[in-house]
């Protein structure tokens, strides 16, 4: 077996920053169990698999493909950052001519189109509903100890839990915030969470570019201590943000080690556009 691989940084411009996703592109079917063998050996948050949907599609002019997204450890239904790098690898090294490429997955269609600045996602916009707090208090004492709390939502249709920290704080605060992941597993094993969302409304410029706001998320329920730059967490944060600044256009910074930017464009259409960067960082031929 051969196939053709490539890592992609997400969310970014320049090499070995935003998030990295291995992209396969398959010619043929691969064996079920070969998919996370893969993606645990390029173990990577996530690595996506690129198929033909018909045996006479081009992965060079067809315009819509199979794909789906593995972390080493289990399939996801939704990976943003995945599909970015997807499309990259399609329309920057593929050279597909197509102006918007249609990916069929396990969470529907989802387009990703050129843009002079990048490549523009069109996801679901998940809404996040109040959470009780004492439901999952222990979750939130365990992650994050003492840290001042102004807001608890969640998505049922992520399963994600959005944890929004006190306005008092500032960016500075939640990059260097001690999460401790590694106890999670054992005090939420409902399989209610499947992702924890720390979140912080932005500040305004000054001498660096002004986000509307800030995030980081964990994700050790599907073996993803901390995802650098995650497209689906913000498909909740979007809906969330744009609720609460009563805003649709917005620009977000994941606050990662790596980082990422995120420019965010709620449709009428109940939608989201998000955009970012991408950078190919390695080619190659997978062997086995």
């Amino acid at each position: 077996m051969k196939l053709p691989v490539f890592v992609v940084d997400a969310f970014t411009t320049k090499a070995f920053r935003g998030n990295p996703a291995a992209v396969c592109l398959l010619e043929n079917k691969l064996d079920e169990d070969m998919h996370q063998k893969i993606a645990r050996e390029m173990n990577l948050s996530e690595t996506a698999f690129i198929r033909k949907l018909y045996p006479t599609d081009s992965f060079a002019q067809s315009s819509c493909f199979g794909l789906r997204w593995f972390t080493p450890t289990t399939e996801v239904p939704l990976c943003g950052h995945a599909t970015l790098a997807s499309a990259a690898v399609l329309f920057h090294k593929i050279k597909n001519m197509n102006s918007t490429l249609t990916f069929v997955t396990l969470s529907g269609e989802l387009k990703a189109r050129r843009a002079a600045d990048g490549i523009i996602l069109d996801l679901p916009l998940y809404p996040a509903h109040p959470q009780d707090l004492h439901e999952i208090e222990d979750l939130i004492k365990t992650a994050i100890g003492d840290t001042l709390v102004q807001d608890i939502c969640y998505s049922p249709d992520t399963r994600k839990l959005l944890v929004r920290l006190s306005d008092t704080y500032n960016r500075s605060f939640l990059e260097n915030l001690k999460v401790n992941t590694e106890n999670l597993l054992q005090v939420e094993n409902t399989g209610k969470v499947k992702g924890l969302i720390l979140t912080l409304k932005g500040e305004s410029g000054g001498q660096t570019p002004a986000f509307d706001f800030y995030s980081r998320y964990f994700a050790p329920w599907v073996g993803v201590a901390e995802d650098p730059v995650t497209g689906s967490a913000h498909t909740v944060l979007s809906s969330y943000w744009s609720q609460q600044l009563g805003k649709k256009e917005m620009h977000a910074f994941q606050c990662s080690c790596r980082g990422g930017e995120l420019a965010i464009s709620l449709r009428p259409d109940g939608r989201v556009d998000i955009r970012g960067g991408a950078a190919v960082v390695l080619e190659g031929t997978l062997t086995a």
